[in-house]
């Protein structure tokens, strides 16, 4: 009883799992994927090629989802897509085309992007799945968006019948024919244009020989002139190179005379927009009138005094003035002669040398005359003290010690020594010769 239990609820079991096993292998056909999430959007269609659920969904080629559901309608066709993972942005403006390709023609949706994204994924501030999806220029779960038709081969199709009726067309053919034998004419006439073309060539080769030749010579011609202007270069560069420093001189002479020139008119600008400057001018306007007017007035005088002097007794008077300062500047001329003859005679240089230093030993003598007499004034004031007072005898004679008078008058007096230069007899000096002896000793011829 109990292994038979446990049979049935073996066989149970497995045909749980078989169940399970076969739902999770439709739903992973599906496309059921608990691991990663997924967004849907529809896109209307005029028409889908023979579209079924399930056709690949292809972005840039990638693919990265699958049609679920197809709605038709009587003006359309509503195409529901998902795309795998969510993450992944799609431009809003992007194209969604409904392709067929393969040799079976298969249908499928490609999604194209017009232009790249400014932002890439991952800078993209949402998601679809997000609640703030909307408004930010990309698709979003839910969204309806605008399809178009692409490669189709039923438009091929329909293309092909086009053109084998149009070449089933009488008319076209007529055309055809016509064309042909425009184009058989025209290639005649091309063949024609080809030999004067040619011909056309060969002169034109031979005004090119001669245009070569000419300008081979313009060459050289040109080549020497650049010569020349190289070196004409090379000269200016040396010039420069040698007056760089007056040349720098020069720029900072004119920079500093314009700055100065600035300065000068900033400083001026406010003496001229000065009132006092203005009245000053109007001022100087009038005294220059003033002074116009004084100017006329004085060339009148001078006219009055042209005629003046052209008068003949103003002439006469004027000779007659000349005439005396002629005789004048004569006269100075003689006393100046008389003068230089006086002052150029050696004898009398000589006679009034001697009469200067006759003058100056006068001079001396005088001041020793001078000298001897305060000199007698001091000895008669010793003299008259010694009178007064009298010293007495010493009893010993030292060495600085001083003689006392004798009992006679006459004997010698010894002095303090200190006392004695004033008692010295002064030296005989001779009288000087009377001044008129002297100037005619001095007169006398050598």
């Amino acid at each position: 009883m109990r292994s038979r239990t446990i049979r049935e609820g073996s066989v149970g079991l497995l045909v749980l799992l078989g169940v399970g096993l076969f739902g999770l292998i439709l739903l992973w056909l599906r496309g059921f994927n608990p691991g990663s999430r997924s967004y849907r959007f529809t896109a209307n269609f005029i028409r889908v090629e023979g579209m079924q659920s399930g056709a690949p969904v292809r972005y840039r080629g990638v693919a990265v989802g699958e049609v679920t559901r197809i709605i038709p309608s009587p003006a359309s066709v509503d195409v529901e897509m998902q795309v795998t993972p969510a993450t992944l942005t799609i431009p809003r403006d992007a194209i969604i085309l409904v392709n067929q390709s393969g040799l079976i023609g298969e249908t499928s949706i490609d999604i194209l992007p017009l232009d790249e994204m400014q932002a890439t994924p991952t800078e993209v501030a949402t998601n679809p799945l997000a609640t703030d999806c909307p408004g930010k220029g990309i698709v979003c779960d839910g969204d309806r968006l605008q399809g178009q038709v692409g490669v189709s081969f039923n438009e091929l199709i329909r293309a092909t019948i086009s053109l084998a009726d149009l070449f089933g067309n009488e008319e076209f053919f007529n055309e055809l024919r016509s064309v042909a034998r425009n184009t058989s004419d025209a290639a005649a006439g091309v063949a024609v244009l080809s030999r004067e073309v040619t011909q056309l060539s060969s002169s034109l080769e031979r005004e090119l020989t001669t245009l070569t030749g000419s300008a081979s010579a313009t060459t050289l011609a040109i080549g020497r002139t650049a010569d020349q202007f190289g070196l004409t270069a090379a000269q200016i560069n040396t010039l420069l190179d040698e007056n760089r420093d007056d040349l720098s001189a020069t720029l900072g002479n004119i920079n500093a005379t314009t700055i100065e020139i600035r300065n000068l008119a900033a400083g001026f600008a406010p003496v001229v927009q000065d009132g006092e400057f203005i009245q000053s001018l109007g001022t100087l306007s009038s005294n220059a009138a003033t002074a116009s007017a004084n100017a006329a007035a004085a060339s009148q005088n001078l006219l009055n005094l042209s005629e003046s002097l052209g008068n003949s007794e103003n002439i006469l008077l004027l000779q007659q003035t000349l005439e005396s300062a002629r005789a004048t500047f004569q006269n100075a001329q003689k006393i100046t002669a008389d003068l230089d003859e006086l002052t150029g005679d050696p004898e009398l240089r000589y006679n009034i040398r001697q009469l200067l230093d006759g003058l100056s030993n006068l001079v001396s003598y005088t001041e020793q005359l001078q000298q001897q007499t305060q000199m007698a004034e001091t000895l008669t004031t010793i003299e008259t003290a010694l009178e007064l007072h009298p010293t007495q005898e010493p009893q010993a004679t030292g060495e600085r010690g001083a003689i006392a008078p004798s009992a006679t008058p006459n004997e010698p007096v010894l002095l303090n020594p200190h006392y004695s230069h004033l008692f010295q007899p002064t030296p005989a000096m001779p009288s000087p010769a009377p001044l008129s002896a002297r100037l005619k000793t001095n007169s006398a011829p050598d």
